[in-house]
Parts: C-alpha cells; sequence; structure tokens
C-alpha cells in the first residue's frame, strides 16, 4: 500500500518534471537550447548564459540554468558547441543537470539560400531529494510534528541516461527556417525500475521567422527593424505555438509575444527588453500569465547574457535570427 501511495504521488507531483523540457521564453539567446543547427551561426564564437525563473511567488518552484558556447569552423565547414543545464523544480526536490556536445555543417547553396544540420549528444543526471518527502505515517496525528517513517526509498530515486538530438534549418534571404527532434530515445525517467510510464516524450519544434521590414521614426529618422516569428512545439500531450514579434534600432531591442498551450486556455504574453552591443547583448523578459494560475504562479522572470570575441568569419553569412 506504502508503495502503490508513493507511485500515485510522484505521478501527480512530478507529472510536469517527467514529461515535459524546460521552458525558456528568450528563445533565440539560448539558440542551442532551441535547434542544435543553430551552432555555429554567429558571425563570432559565441558564449550565452541564461537564466529562468518560473513562477516564484511560491519560492524556487522551477528555476533553470544555461551555459553554452559554439563558434564556426571554416575548415570543417561547420560548427561547434557544447552546453551545460541545471533544472530545479519544486523547491529542489527535483534536480536535473545535463551536458551536451553539439555538431552542425553548414551548406551554401548559392549568395541567397542556405542549409544547416546540427546534432546533439550528450548526458543527464536526474535525481529525486526523497529524504524531504512527508508521507502520512511519519506525522504525529495528536501533534503534527514529524518523524523517520518506513518507507524504502524507489530504485531509482537517481539515474543517468544518454540523450540525443538533432535538428536542420534554412535562411533564403531574410527568412529563416527550421526544425529539430530532441530525446530520440525517448529515456526512461521513472523512480520505479521498470515502468514504462516514465519515459521522456520526443519534443518536437518547428520555427520560422523573417527580419524584411524598415520603418523609421518621424522627424528623427531612426530605422527600425520588424522581425515577426512563429515557434511551434509539442512533447507528449502537449502543444504549444508561440507567435512573436522584434523590434530592433541599433543598440535597443524589444519584443512581445503570446504564448497558447492548444489544450487548453491562453497561457502567457511575453514582453522583453535588451540591449545589444557588437560585444555583448543582454536581455530581460517577464511571462505575464494569462491562465488560471496567474494567482499562483507571479508570472516568470529571465535573463539572458550573450558574449562574443572579437574576430569574425567571412566564409559563410550568419544567419539573421533576432537578438532576444
Amino acid at each position: 500500500m506504502k508503495k502503490a501511495f508513493l507511485f500515485l504521488l510522484l505521478t501527480v507531483i512530478f507529472s510536469r518534471s517527467f514529461g515535459q523540457d524546460a521552458e525558456y521564453s528568450q528563445f533565440y539567446a539560448n539558440p542551442l537550447f532551441l535547434n542544435p543547427a543553430f551552432t555555429g551561426t554567429s558571425e563570432a564564437p559565441r558564449l550565452a548564459v541564461n537564466y529562468r525563473n518560473q513562477w516564484p511567488q511560491k519560492g524556487n518552484t522551477y528555476v533553470n540554468y544555461s551555459v553554452s558556447y559554439d563558434q564556426f569552423l571554416p575548415k570543417m565547414k561547420g560548427g561547434l558547441g557544447f552546453q551545460f543545464q541545471n533544472n530545479k523544480e519544486l523547491n529542489g526536490l527535483v534536480e536535473t543537470s545535463s551536458a551536451y556536445l553539439f555538431y552542425s555543417h553548414h551548406m551554401k547553396v548559392n549568395e541567397r539560400l542556405f542549409f544547416d544540420a546540427g546534432l546533439q549528444a550528450g548526458m543527464a543526471y536526474k535525481k529525486l531529494d526523497y529524504n524531504r518527502l512527508i508521507f502520512p505515517d511519519m506525522i504525529d496525528q495528536l501533534t503534527g510534528e514529524n518523524y523517520p517513517g518506513q518507507m524504502e526509498q524507489p530504485e531509482n530515486s537517481s539515474l543517468v541516461y544518454p540523450d540525443f538530438g538533432i535538428g536542420a534549418m534554412g535562411q533564403y534571404d531574410s527568412y529563416f527556417f527550421g526544425a529539430s527532434l530532441m530525446h530520440l530515445t525517448q529515456p526512461g525517467e521513472s523512480v520505479f525500475t521498470g515502468d514504462q510510464r516514465g519515459k521522456l516524450p520526443m519534443k518536437i519544434t518547428v520555427h520560422a521567422g523573417a527580419r524584411t521590414h524598415k520603418l523609421h521614426r518621424g522627424l528623427l529618422s531612426k530605422e527600425f527593424t520588424v522581425s515577426p516569428n512563429i515557434i511551434y512545439q509539442k512533447q507528449g500531450a502537449f502543444q504549444q505555438i508561440n507567435l512573436g514579434i522584434y523590434l530592433l534600432e541599433k543598440s535597443l531591442a524589444g519584443g512581445i509575444w503570446y504564448r497558447q498551450n492548444l489544450t487548453m486556455q491562453p497561457d502567457a504574453v511575453i514582453v522583453m527588453l535588451g540591449i545589444m552591443r557588437q560585444r555583448f547583448k543582454i536581455g530581460y523578459s517577464y511571462d505575464l500569465t494569462l491562465s488560471k494560475l496567474a494567482n499562483y504562479s507571479s508570472g516568470s522572470h529571465e535573463v539572458s547574457l550573450i558574449l562574443f570575441r572579437q574576430e569574425k568569419h567571412n566564409s559563410r553569412k550568419a544567419l539573421l535570427i533576432p537578438s532576444l
């Protein structure tokens, strides 16, 4: 009975953590996380640092960190990169750390058309802090005090597994498009050995955008670039579509996105602001929750920092992806 109760409890509590990837709102500020084909697509070697605190009102409910580095290698006609991720869920009750290597091959069809294909391979370590769980037999019914229980620890309170992904993308003039498949082997993450419900579903991402429209700001004649974008993602039964637009003006950038869970009500509006320089880009975004979770979540905060080395390569054009 106790084992059945533990199984039911973890199924309810960890339905998100065992079935869905971490979420980032600044999609293009964490390009390797979005699509392995972005590896080596910047004009200079790129270091990206990302932090996200989702639903902070109830403590560190979901906190995600990401550090990645990638660069283009002319002799390989492609790019190499790596990424380290750390995701803490339910105030650290569940924690996942992962490290990945990336490779992409760039194909130049002509001066207007490019294609990239990318691979991702790595390892993930996931653990459940079982000692922090409190079960009914650990509570004194008279005083409410807690004391050690008799529950046996699950077989897989921590586990290590390999993880793989692929991606492809293209650019035609100022239009770009791509798709990626992550968790190709659908690794098992269940706390119980042999439980087939704990598989991590494959994540499908399709994205497209453009940087083609330029506007002028009245008498000051400041030139703005407008970049519309769309991103569709599916993982298991979860489906999500993101519609967004960026406004870029020299060293300043802003954006607004609308996120819709296709099985529920509208999810969130995302507002972004950023500063762009030759050597760095920094951005901040806030997710304004639109669903009934608004009273619980208090939105989400995200910060990104991208650093570039001085030298640039001229062997191919960099993909014209947005800055946030």
